[in-house]
């Protein structure tokens, strides 16, 4: 029977996309924005995409209802949305090593041919942990040079797939990914990195004026371990030497995705702490600088979450400084982007109720939720931001933060203000503008290196955020 409605669900698929009015054209980029391929103005405006009631982590592909589904991408359209991003998790997509599993694949094709009826153009988003990690898996998933190839394949059989599919809007590589701190590929990158660097661990030791002991080898220039003092030279090579794994990761995923369709667009969403403005400690910082990595990618997407001084409270004070806090990253990543456009790809706050989040309750109206999804879709835009994914349709009660009730609608599908704010977004967008001259830019390596600086520079921020129109 499973094999059957595997089957069922190909053809049907298929006569759906041949429906579907010859299909969407493709979405390509145009300066620092985005057009179709008919010359149209192209605005991504969406949501991340899982369904309340399917556990935390959502379950979206293992408890998949593609009726379920159609209805909500009918809401989605209704409000003037284009874009639903979703993760293809490892549990239901790579169970194992590799080819990706068919049934899996007949449930994307179906959640596709949905999207391309109403219009919607969807955001792969690469496998993570969403629906369980297999122990293949369960590696360093930056550095391992086995997992690496696995992921080159996976890409390369998805994007061979769906080769001029218009209704694919980009591949998003991962979810918020983080260079690690330490792991067997990891030492053995970073001795490299140090012979390719200093030429001789004695070099390096001095460099970092640390006595050098006789017969001193690489293996004896361990990485800094998490408490290492700041500001020195030692801790810098190797938030650099992260960096430079982050480039290898991004560009040979690109690569693999570029070779089997030649016209994909191609990004990664990165956690807000890619840029080093709030950081607890500076091996806090991700270690994908976006100016390094974007040589790989069409486009630059970041995430973010109104966390200075503590989880947003809607207090007037805890709103300026927030607000401050996402120009400046903003700011970072379109200074980083050359060019390219940049979308806020990950958003979005609790409204309706009260919510627990990092160890606290507190409660905000829907007015309030509604009220700060408008300020940052604009603050960002003033920053150079032009398209926003909003993380979520529903609230979400199973939820371990605050996508309890972030959404768009309530878990019982009845529409929030925020919806109502966000869907006149959806139709009237603000307009990307330069970056505000008075918001200065960041001293990278200072920030990497130095929770002191980080700290002066989020306050400068602040300062300068004042002045900006």
């Amino acid at each position: 029977m499973g094999t059957l409605l595997v089957v069922l669900s190909w053809v049907w698929a298929a006569s759906s996309v041949a429906c579907a009015a010859e299909g969407l054209p493709r979405v390509r980029v145009a300066g620092s924005g985005f057009e179709t391929t008919d010359g149209r103005p192209f605005t991504p405006i969406g949501l991340s995409y899982f369904r309340p009631g399917t556990g935390w982590a959502p379950q979206v592909w293992k408890k998949f209802d593609a009726e379920a589904t159609r209805a909500d991408f009918v809401r989605m359209k209704g409000m003037g949305l284009n874009v639903v991003r979703v993760f293809l998790s490892f549990g239901s997509f790579l169970p194992d090593r590799g080819p990706i599993n068919p049934r899996a694949m007949a449930k994307f094709d179906t959640f596709l041919a949905l999207a391309e009826e109403n219009g919607l153009r969807v955001h792969p988003t690469g496998p993570d942990h969403w629906e369980g990690t297999p122990a293949w898996a369960d590696v360093d998933r930056i550095a391992d040079e086995s997992y690496l190839g696995a992921l080159e394949a996976f890409w390369t059989e998805l994007a061979g797939r769906y080769k001029g599919r218009g209704v694919i809007f980009a591949y998003d590589l991962r979810n918020e990914p983080e260079v690690g701190l330490d792991s067997a590929p990891m030492r053995a990158g970073w001795r490299r990195w140090l012979e390719r660097t200093y030429h001789s661990p004695e070099a390096a030791a001095r460099a970092w004026g640390d006595p050098a002991p006789a017969h001193l080898t690489w293996e004896d220039l361990s990485p800094p371990a998490a408490n290492i003092a700041e500001g020195g030279r030692k801790l810098r090579d190797y938030q650099l030497f992260r960096d430079e794994l982050s480039v290898a990761w991004t560009a040979r995923q690109a690569r693999a995705i570029k070779a089997a369709d030649p016209d994909a667009l191609v990004t990664v969403g990165l956690i807000q702490w890619s840029i080093p403005l709030n950081l607890g400690r500076p091996l806090q910082y991700a270690g994908f600088r976006p100016s390094v990595i974007a040589p790989s990618l069409d486009f630059l997407e970041f995430h973010f979450y109104p966390n200075d001084g503590g989880y947003y409270d809607y207090s007037p004070a805890s709103e300026r400084h927030n607000l401050a806090y996402l120009a400046g990253v903003a700011a970072e990543v379109r200074r980083a982007a050359g060019g390219k456009p940049v979308v806020l790809a990950e958003f979005g706050w609790s409204g309706g109720g009260p919510v627990q989040q990092g160890g606290r309750t507190f409660t905000a109206t829907e007015q309030d939720q509604a009220r700060w999804g408008r300020l940052a879709v604009e603050t960002s835009a003033r920053a150079g931001a032009c398209g926003w994914i909003h993380w979520g349709l529903y609230d979400h009660p199973g939820a371990g933060d605050v996508t309890q009730r972030i959404g768009l609608f309530r878990a019982d599908g009845t529409r929030k203000a925020w919806a109502a704010a966000f869907s006149e977004l959806a139709r009237n967008p603000p307009k990307p503008a330069a970056i505000p001259r008075d918001l200065p830019p960041l001293n990278w390596d200072a920030c990497i290196t130095s929770r002191a600086a980080c700290d002066r520079a989020r306050e400068d921020l602040r300062k300068a955020f004042e002045k900006v129109p």
